[in-house]
């Protein structure tokens, strides 16, 4: 990664309200931080604080099994082992460790899974496998008689989900390192070759990860396991090959990092398209691999991580059940080095664009997954732009037609010509002559086929009909970042008369200024021409010139969304700009 000076990095990330309730100690951190006496004191406060509040949760009946339930068992038995602990050794916890183990093993089928997220799922048990081995790593030094039923249990617990992940299948491809990393915890504990068969079975499938550092589901909330799931097997196996995806699949979150911690999704092929996850999730995996490879900028943006909003509640109070169980964790860091907040990543694989110039980021996608398909695995956001200046947001823009239905723009990826980034689409909509005689059937019951156009299904055998009428409509559009702002062109051309649309979908909560409210649709403006603006706190977008030509803005995302009662509508301040093909406009975003 390109580096600046570590100062500056800080100073950018201030700037951009990344950081937040900065003490000079957290300050001087960046350049001195190890795992000291006053985070390790922060840790252990932290699971107090989490412990209290479950001796009251933990008081009535347990009715589910949940996956946080893992955790509970995990936090209680760090508490009572940790020497500097409030509840170290405190027999109080004992009755709680033993009401949520033994419901746990009341809960599981003969076959040793459980029923959550999905039924009798060996990967949804592998999930909670994870801190429940913990439990039971940090459990084998502790002698005290008065856990024997609690370590009992645990081990008929872990014993009995052990044959259910080294006999039972997964959903989808995370799954398959979930399970092999539940099953290396397990060996750990309790060594066994089946269970390391088992590993080696489902790695000889190869761990894919591309140039760019996607796994199969591009997914940040399925990166996030399948990274902490490769380390643990590496770790505990042996295994420091496993270790390369990691790194590269870490290059590419910090890549698509905002300042304030969240990350693009847009590109993914799960349900977080649609709803971003943060970097929190990642802050084990940069800790380990910033000790484990002795690597700075991974220190770096493991203290980066720790300022950030959600650290404390999200990452923190589990921390101690993590220190305990692996030693690494309790050396130092590296002193950190920043890495670059000035900078330009094109990720061909994905066909998506990441710009940051300190506190304001562009993000351009020219990547879906064809046909488009509405299904987990397929990657069908139309978002094509999206850009933050600090506070304020422009969560996305989108381009729609009514051109025969077809909805959203989706680029059929995206090329850079000199400084620009191009999008680009062309659709082709046929109508469609008479079979000819050989295909003919009497009784008229033909293939049922999806339309060549991709469109809709009937039973009208599409592929053998002689096409005529066919009507065309390209769409371009170019991305050129301009003097601090981003310069969009957009064309739209082929057939006439078709009505265009480019959708604005700011943060909700804002403020816009020169703009027309919209009566027909809540949250909704008009620019009609000159220049608009959001604000959000101290920052301010700048957008235009306006341009409205038609209030045909209902049907947007076309008949595929349309047909299944969808709505691809998010919370929001939309604005809309209107014109008519032949159509040709340039708006200016800074």
């Amino acid at each position: 990664m390109e580096t600046i000076s570590r100062k500056s990095f800080l100073q950018q990330c201030l700037r951009a309200g990344a950081l937040v309730s900065l003490s000079p100690a957290v300050v001087n951190a960046w350049y001195t931080r190890s795992t000291d006496d006053e985070f390790y004191q922060k840790i252990v406060l932290a699971n107090n604080q989490d412990v209290a509040k479950l001796l009251k949760s933990l008081a009535p009946e347990i009715t589910e099994v949940r996956r946080r339930s893992g955790y509970e068992l995990a936090n209680l038995v760090a508490a009572f082992c940790e020497p500097t602990s409030a509840y170290y050794q405190k027999e109080e916890l004992v009755p709680y460790m033993t009401k949520i183990i033994s419901f746990l093993v009341k809960a599981q089928h003969a076959d040793g899974t459980l029923d959550f997220g999905n039924l009798a799922s060996p990967p949804d048990t592998a999930f909670i496998l994870e801190p429940l081995c913990a439990a039971g790593t940090i459990l084998k030094t502790n002698n005290t008689a008065s856990l024997n039923e609690v370590k009992a249990l645990l081990k008929e617990f872990i014993f009995k989900a052990g044959e259910a992940l080294r006999l039972g299948g997964v959903h989808t491809p995370n799954h398959r390192w979930v399970v092999s990393a539940a099953l290396a915890k397990i060996n750990s504990l309790f060594p066994n070759p089946a269970y390391v068969k088992r590993i080696n079975e489902w790695l000889s499938e190869g761990v894919y990860c591309d140039k760019d550092g996607n796994y199969l589901e591009r997914s940040m909330n399925y990166s996030a396991v399948i990274d902490r799931s490769l380390i643990t097997i590496g770790r505990l196996l042996k295994m420091p090959s496993l270790f390369e995806p990691v790194r590269k699949n870490l290059r590419l979150v910090y890549y698509h990092s905002e300042p304030n911690g969240e990350l693009v999704t847009v590109d993914s092929r799960r349900q977080d398209q649609y709803a971003p996850i943060n970097i929190l999730y990642f802050y084990h995996d940069f800790y380990y691999l910033a000790i484990q490879d002795n690597n700075p900028e991974f220190a770096a943006i493991t203290k980066y991580i720790e300022t950030l909003n959600g650290f404390d509640s999200r990452v923190l109070n589990d921390l101690l059940v993590y220190f305990l169980e692996d030693p690494l964790y309790k050396k130092p860091l590296p002193t950190p080095k920043a890495p670059s907040v000035n900078f330009e990543k094109f990720f061909p694989e994905t066909n998506l664009v990441r710009i940051r110039r300190s506190d304001i980021t562009t993000t351009i996608f020219g990547g879906t997954d064809f046909p488009i398909i509405i299904a987990s695995g397929r990657s069908n956001s139309p978002n094509f732009f999206a850009y933050r200046k600090g506070e304020a947001i422009l969560k996305y823009m989108r381009f729609s037609t009514d051109f025969f239905s077809t909805g959203y723009f989706h680029s059929q990826g995206i090329t850079k010509s000199g400084n620009a980034y191009v999008l680009h689409q062309k659709i082709e909509a046929p109508y469609y002559q008479p079979l000819p005689a050989k295909f003919k059937r009497p009784d008229g019951n033909y293939k049922h086929a999806q339309s060549t156009d991709g469109r809709f299904w009937n039973k009208m055998d599409f592929e053998h009909r002689p096409q005529s009428n066919i009507n065309t409509l390209e769409t371009i559009i170019r991305v050129e970042e301009k003097n601090g702002s981003n310069e969009l062109t957009f064309s739209s051309k082929g057939t006439d008369g078709v009505h265009v649309v480019i959708e604005f979908c700011f943060k909700e909560g804002g403020n816009l200024t020169g703009l027309k409210k919209l009566d027909t649709l809540s949250d909704s403006y008009t620019l009609e021409s000159g220049q608009g603006e959001y604000s959000f706190g101290n920052n301010a977008i700048k957008f235009g010139p306006g341009i409205f030509k038609h209030a045909k803005l209902t049907g947007l995302e076309g008949e595929l969304y349309s047909s299944h009662f969808g709505s691809l509508r998010t919370e929001g301040m939309h604005v809309f700009f209107t014109g008519i093909t032949p159509f040709e406009h340039k708006i200016t975003i800074g």
